[in-house]
């Protein structure tokens, strides 16, 4: 019986693993929708940081083709703790996208990521995503 109850169990827990959670219900006139924050850094090692021109031509080049429908870009200053504990100030760029719908999204915010990581060697470019209702 207890082997039973195990096995029960488990598969309770399985099934709760997999399951996506509920879509919140959104009032009328919105529609449920995933967002995307990102956040870029503008320091580039001991050269200049990447400039207001350079990151527009970024948004331009990499952002716009992959999101033609919109996105809001914003200054920002971030602080974290780096080598020898030593606290890292650093102006930076946050992007906001309300993403389409459709399975390719998070493979274009990902490419985004890889070409600014890559083009001005970004060792991360911070990414949260969120739930939301949205109306247009």
């Amino acid at each position: 019986m207890r082997a039973l109850g195990a096995v029960v169990l488990s598969l309770a827990l399985v099934g709760c693993a997999t399951a996506p959670p509920p879509a919140p219900a959104c009032p009328a006139g919105q529609e449920y929708r995933h967002t995307a924050q990102l956040f870029f850094g503008r320091n580039v090692g001991d050269k200049a940081g990447v400039s207001e021109a350079d990151f527009r031509r970024f948004v331009d080049e990499e952002l716009t083709p992959r999101f033609p429908d919109g996105l809001t870009v914003m200054d920002g200053g971030g602080q974290w703790r780096g080598e020898e504990n030593r606290l890292i100030r650093e102006a930076s760029k946050v992007v906001l996208i309300v993403l389409p719908k459709g399975r390719d999204a998070s493979g274009r915010v990902e490419a985004v990521r890889s070409a600014y990581k890559s083009r001005f060697r970004q060792d991360s470019v911070l990414l949260v995503t969120q739930a939301a209702c949205v109306s247009f």
